[in-house]
């Protein structure tokens, strides 16, 4: 069993985060999640997150069997959202969890070491405490200010973002919360590697496919 400080490690040897982190959204898209991750994967989209909170647990885990089996064509790495039942029962490559999730430990123990865990955290001390657990990434956020969660957490900002950082050195870090296509070169130049994107990823009026290509040139900008 691989140790938690190695982590880090293992994740630059097996997954390099990208700028742009889809999230998956039926509401907001329209489309059901196969249909999400099939329109990313045409365009070069390697790592997405599918989440669902609605569904029942037999809908889901038919929706996961289906992206995965889109995903597997591209090589495209699927994370699910808090389920760690339906990721192993489906073969999701890995599982992101929140603070009242199960503990890392725990779904590390039921994944095994090759599946990616991810871990969200909302402090500098959360995100301290994280990089000691058995995670691959961890999240800081939200960054700005946001209407795809409920109850949301207290903003962050880029100074959150600087903070945590400085506080974990290299280990791999996901910004997520408010960031649009404004703002997304400001939370990588801050110094996370990878911006989450939900709601601006689906934009109203915006095609999919494009929007993604957007954001990818957008975070990748240099000013």
């Amino acid at each position: 069993m691989r140790t938690a400080s190695s982590w880090s490690n293992l994740l630059f040897s097996l997954l390099q985060l990208p700028k742009i982190y889809p999230i998956t959204n039926v509401e907001l898209s329209g489309l059901v999640h196969a249909d999400q991750v099939r329109t990313l994967a045409f365009v070069g989209c390697r790592l997405l997150q599918i989440r669902e909170k609605y569904g029942s647990s037999v809908d889901i885990f038919n929706s996961v069997v289906e992206s995965l089996s889109i995903a597997d064509a591209f090589g495209m790495t699927i994370i699910l959202n808090d389920r760690a039942d339906i990721a192993i029962a489906s073969g999701a490559h890995g599982i992101h969890l929140g603070q009242d999730d199960l503990p890392p430990a725990e779904a590390r123990k039921l994944l095994g070491d090759e599946a990616i865990i991810g871990y969200s955290t909302h402090s500098v001390e959360q995100a301290i405490e994280a990089v000691k657990l058995p995670v691959d990434y961890l999240a800081i956020g939200p960054i700005f200010s946001t209407s795809t969660k409920q109850d949301p957490d207290p903003v962050v900002g880029l100074a959150g973002i600087r903070k945590v950082r400085k506080a974990i050195g290299d280990f791999p870090l996901v910004a997520i919360g408010g960031i649009d296509i404004t703002n997304v070169h400001s939370v990588i130049a801050a110094g996370a590697d990878s911006a989450a994107m939900i709601s601006d990823l689906f934009a109203p009026r915006t095609n999919l496919a494009e929007r993604f290509l957007a954001l990818e040139s957008a975070a990748s900008v240099k000013h």
